[in-house]
């Protein structure tokens, strides 16, 4: 396995792009290996990594199709119902909760 080239914050080349600049551009991998890595230092934790895609590479992003958007839409459905007393809880349930925050917190009086 080749090591992969590593740029600094900011340093990268032009012609290489991270997951969300090339989505922006409506762009996608399409499968392509890493071409470099960015890292970006912090201080008392390791650096931030973020790996690097060539745009040229790049495929487009594929269209929405009606199946797709259907099953995105009962998917997120799906993750506003609370699995312990079966209502629409109005957001997304937490995957820390585990449940509405009513049911988990049930001490503590609604606010409307």
């Amino acid at each position: 396995m080749g090591a992969v080239p590593v740029y600094r914050w900011r340093l990268a080349p032009d012609g290489l792009a991270t997951f969300r600049q090339l989505r922006a551009r409506g762009l996608r991998p399409g499968g392509q290996p890493v071409a470099a890595q960015l890292e970006r230092p912090r201080k008392r934790r390791g650096p931030l990594v973020a790996y690097l895609y060539r745009v040229d590479l790049a495929k487009p992003v594929r269209p929405m199709t009606p199946a797709r958007r259907a099953a995105l839409a009962k998917a997120n459905t799906a993750r506003r119902i609370c699995p312990t007393c079966r209502r629409d809880a109005g957001y997304r349930i937490p995957t820390s909760l585990g449940m509405c925050t009513p049911c988990a917190f049930p001490e503590q009086p609604e606010r409307t």
